[in-house]
């Protein structure tokens, strides 16, 4: 059962992509809830199904196969028809990108898009969806709004970009906005300021975030629940401080022992995880982490058995379960 409170409902969500090598799943039998004014953060290596997950809510993948259940305010998406998704998107849902200027088209000004935008959902006329750029503009931090709404992208630093790009997102005033890899391309002082803009924007309109990101760091400032990916599985999900403080699943733990410390020294490796990620091609019949994963190498060979074997599922303390047939939770193991 989807939880009431709940804006955005994904139930057992699979996407499967032909090749000619065979079906690809991408995204296997994911399910997870955001509610209004709560940030999801989706993290995982590259490949883990994150970027296909978020293109699946917003119905955008085109030859995949896709199965399960997505529900935003109640409403189905999967089967839905392009005309009544194309209503939604922008009006109740809408996306961010990690590369804002191959987003924008070069050839009309920032404030033209962001109108075209506006007109196409509120069918407003031209002077009135040019001033709504403006105020949008203004929204997410652009000096002189009504000078710049007149400028093309390339006229913009890639900082100003992802603004601009926040701002015809939200333009419409949707309840769901997702941010794939929004900082992605901005040094590390853009990349602080756009996360501190998403964030109040997220507070001022009480908003349902998606946030997708690789980097741990990134989820700690400003998600409130957190789903790890692995291999298009759910890893683990848990709220942010609870992960943090408590990670269950292995491979959370490994991503949290690869991120930089402030005591460490000049000198100091880096803590990688060992091995690459798992072939989507040709699923392990056991746990995907099990070939890089230190428990089946120190357990005893009935538990190496059960890791490359068994598939885990969910489990463990509501509201932070693992897939994991060993998890950890406060160091004491089950």
């Amino acid at each position: 059962m989807a939880d009431s409170a709940s804006l955005l409902s994904v139930r057992d969500l699979t996407v499967t992509f032909p090749t000619k090598h065979g079906p690809v799943r991408a995204v296997d039998s994911l399910t997870f809830d955001v509610r209004q004014g709560q940030t999801l953060g989706i993290v995982g290596e590259s490949g883990s199904g994150k970027s296909v997950t978020s293109m699946a809510v917003m119905g955008l993948h085109t030859g995949a196969e896709v199965t399960g259940s997505i529900t935003v305010g109640g409403r189905e998406l999967v089967g839905l028809a392009e005309r009544e998704l194309n209503r939604l998107r922008g009006r109740k849902m809408a996306m961010i990108f990690q590369d804002p200027l191959s987003s924008l088209h070069p050839y009309y000004t920032v404030g033209e898009q962001i109108a075209e935008h506006h007109r196409v959902h509120f069918g407003s006329s031209r002077r009135a969806a040019r001033e709504r750029a403006v105020e949008a503009l203004a929204d997410v931090g652009i000096p002189e709004p009504r000078r710049r709404e007149g400028e093309y992208p390339h006229q913009f630093s890639g900082g100003m970009r992802q603004r601009v790009m926040i701002a015809m997102a939200l333009v419409c005033e949707p309840d769901l906005l997702i941010a794939d890899e929004p900082t992605t391309a901005l040094d590390v002082t853009v990349q602080a300021q756009i996360l501190e803009l998403i964030a109040r924007i997220q507070q001022e309109r009480g908003l349902a975030v998606i946030l997708i990101t690789h980097d741990l760091g990134v989820v700690a400032r400003i998600a409130h629940e957190v789903l790890v990916m692995y291999g298009g599985r759910a890893a683990e999900q848990a709220p942010v401080d609870a992960l943090f403080a408590s990670p269950a699943h292995p491979y959370t733990r490994g991503l949290l022992d690869s991120l930089p410390r402030l005591d460490d020294s000049d000198d100091a490796p880096l803590r990688a995880i060992p091995g690459s990620p798992p072939s989507l091609l040709i699923p392990a019949p056991g746990c995907a982490f099990a070939p890089r994963c230190p428990r089946p190498a120190a357990g005893s060979a009935e538990e190496r058995s059960r890791c490359e074997t068994e598939r885990p599922t969910l489990r463990g303390p509501a509201g932070h379960p693992a897939a994991c047939h060993f998890p950890a939770y406060e160091g004491i193991t089950s």
